[in-house]
């Protein structure tokens, strides 16, 4: 098992909150000809300023704007939970019917070329290709290396291509306004929904990506291992909008509105799954690969530090998202790997149904 890090986040409303604010010190500056955003810190003032603000009368909330950019803050409506957990159920379940039908299609496909691999009709055919293939050598090289990686690695190369992609988003100035908008989880905002799902993949900061994919990375092989590439991905997603779908429970009972990012709650669902289902493996952080504990111990302590992060009311990171995920990742291993996902066959079954007997 790889070496544990300690550097998994998912940037919370302390710090993304009142990057967009105007009673804090936080802004959203253009340096040089790059015009990038930068942060600044936040005085405690500013969080005073905030707290007061969330509890304001639904007649005084409006827009913020802060260089060009809209920011919707203040009051948070109860009422968007039930939009937020409608949309949780909706696209979990989806997530896991998805999965389910690339399962399908992909035995089914496979189960075609070997029937059509022992037709003569198609050996010519068969063979151009084969050819084909051979005068492109990028490919060649591509589908060899490709084939090089684990599992577990070919799950985590896609995932982390699109998260490095929305970072490079998050560069370009012209597009700060559409990423704040729609990549950045916000319970006070119009777009409640899908920000939920595409905040996951959202980073701003490098460190903060670098973090967040180096566990992925790390815990990846053996949860692709122990469930299949789909249901790993079926967990994923899911993992990531439930998270998001806590950090909303907490801002809107906390009444503390503010935008979330990043990836952490999700693969907190991933790795609190593996260090449930093999929790004495011995892991090690990183800069410190001397001192080794076991998996087990490794999620108790972590949920630990987020469950006070909630009580305390800390704002480094977003905690309750932290815990979303986690709790999730725990329900997974015990009961929904047992007992929820075996039910996709009585989908599947219908599936085959409507796509009919195969094309000869």
């Amino acid at each position: 098992m790889p070496l544990l890090s300690v550097l998994i986040c998912r940037t919370g409303p302390a710090v993304i909150r009142s990057s967009f604010l105007p009673h804090t010190r936080q802004c959203l500056a253009r340096s040089g000809s790059d015009r990038q955003l930068t942060i600044a810190r936040y005085s405690r003032n500013a969080r005073n300023n905030t707290r007061t603000e969330s509890f304001a009368p639904r007649e005084t909330i409006v827009p913020t704007e802060v260089q060009g950019i809209v920011v919707e803050s203040g009051y948070i409506d109860p009422s968007k939970i039930w939009r937020s957990l409608l949309f949780t159920a909706a696209f979990s379940t989806g997530s896991f019917i998805g999965v389910s039908i690339w399962e399908y299609e992909t035995i089914r496909s496979r189960a075609m070329q070997a029937l059509r691999s022992k037709l003569s009709v198609n050996w010519f055919k068969e063979r151009m290709k084969h050819q084909r293939q051979e005068m492109e050598q990028w490919r060649k090289d591509l589908t060899g290396w490709w084939n090089k990686l684990s599992p577990g690695e070919r799950i985590f190369a896609p995932i982390c291509a699109l998260n490095v992609i929305v970072y490079g988003l998050w560069r370009i100035p012209s597009l700060a306004p559409t990423m704040v908008k729609y990549f950045a989880s916000n319970p006070a905002a119009k777009a409640v929904c899908w920000p939920m799902f595409l905040s996951t993949f959202s980073h701003y900061s490098l460190f903060h990506i670098l973090a967040n994919m180096y566990v992925l990375h790390s815990f990846s092989h053996a949860a692709v291992a122990t469930l299949g590439r789909e249901q790993f991905l079926g967990v994923y997603l899911s993992a990531g909008v439930i998270a998001s779908f806590a950090s909303h429970v907490f801002k809107t009972v906390t009444r503390q509105p503010g935008l979330s990012l990043g990836a952490s709650g999700t693969i907190m669902g991933i790795l609190a799954y593996v260090c449930s289902q093999y929790p004495d493996t011995q892991l090690s952080i990183l800069f410190l690969p001397m001192y080794t504990f076991s998996a087990g111990a490794a999620i108790k302590v972590i949920m630990g530090i987020d469950l006070a992060g909630v009580l305390l009311g800390w704002r480094i990171f977003d905690h309750a998202a932290h815990l979303g995920g986690a709790l999730f990742g725990l329900f997974w291993c015990h009961f929904g790997s047992q007992n929820v996902w075996p039910l996709r066959e009585y989908f599947v079954g219908y599936w085959h149904e409507l796509r009919g007997p195969p094309k000869k």
